[in-house]
């Protein structure tokens, strides 16, 4: 029977995933209906659609991976229901973190000022330079897929260190778990370091522009609000994904190292800070979805009063 921790965790799980199912869901149901009505999505519209699903398969796995923990810990005792497990986590959690890496860029290239003739040519074709970006990151996918056999073998072995009670599995090869960790840290610094990449010239666009105004006074200023806001987004990108990669990898860990089960319980549940949180950060940062938004909250109110009206 699962302790109360365990059902704690698993409630909060469960909680996590249904506001991250509604938030994600909201954003593919909008660019769903606006697709039927005007028979075409921009290219931001695409972007948020591809990790709006993205981010709700990987809530599933996290779902998934949690009723295992909790209810069916015995099931990890057999290697390809683990491995079917991680590989789905690992596609949801590679699409989701290069489609939002995607978008980082694209704000990046519809937002920023730059005079330079290779800016304005790639800014001319970002269709493209997103579809690369999506194309090229499927050779680190295959590079990651190592991973897979490595978190299954570790869930495996944890369990059968678990149900023995004993303190260390001679199978464990802490160099090579710890190998791969690194490679996955790898990995996840590339999408990592192309977004910080984007903020910093965000920055330093903004800064350009600034000066600019000063030189100028008599000019416009249309574009300070959305730097502001587009390096907001990016921002709560990094933030959220330094704490999902943190998360993972501390997952690793602690399998290795304490091989405890609770511990990584702990670390599950901080994995779905990410997907769930973001979307709404997303919503909010997004006027067309903003504006859905209010418009849903305020027809929830208005039957909300016209129920109780109707009970009393």
């Amino acid at each position: 029977m699962p302790s109360g921790i365990e059902n704690t965790f698993l409630v909060v799980t469960i909680g996590g995933f249904v506001i991250g199912m509604l938030g994600n869901g909201f954003i593919v149901l909008v660019n769903c209906i606006d697709l039927v009505k005007r028979q075409k999505l921009s290219s931001a519209d695409c972007i948020l659609t591809g990790l709006a699903i993205s981010r709700i398969s990987q809530l599933w796995a996290i779902l998934c991976d949690s009723f295992l923990l909790v209810l069916w810990p015995h099931l990890y005792a057999i290697d390809k229901l683990t491995k079917i497990v991680n590989s789905f986590w690992m596609l949801s959690n590679h699409l989701a973190t290069w489609f939002a890496t995607c978008l980082s860029v694209f704000y990046f290239f519809k937002v920023a000022n730059f005079s330079h003739p290779c800016f304005t040519w790639l800014r001319w074709r970002i269709r493209s330079v997103v579809l690369v970006l999506l194309l090229g990151s499927l050779p680190l996918l295959f590079l990651n897929s190592e991973s897979i056999y490595m978190f299954s073998h570790i869930s495996t072995n944890s369990y059968k260190i678990y149900a023995r009670n004993s303190m260390r599995s001679p199978n464990v090869s802490e160099t090579h778990y710890l190998h791969q960790l690194i490679v996955f840290n790898f990995i996840s610094l590339i999408p990592f370091l192309l977004s910080l990449t984007s903020l910093l010239l965000l920055v330093l666009s903004l800064m350009r522009h600034i000066r600019n105004l000063q030189l100028n006074p008599s000019s416009k200023d249309l574009s300070t609000e959305a730097h502001k806001r587009a390096m907001k987004m990016v921002m709560s990108f990094l933030f959220l994904f330094i704490i999902h990669v943190s998360s993972v990898l501390l997952t690793g860990w602690v399998f290795v190292k304490l091989q405890g089960r609770l511990a990584k319980l702990v670390v599950v549940l901080t994995s779905t800070v990410f997907p769930s949180s973001h979307s709404f950060i997303l919503i909010l940062g997004t006027s067309k979805l903003r504006q859905n938004a209010i418009g849903l909250l305020w027809y929830l109110n208005c039957r909300l009063k016209r129920v109780k009206s109707l009970a009393s």
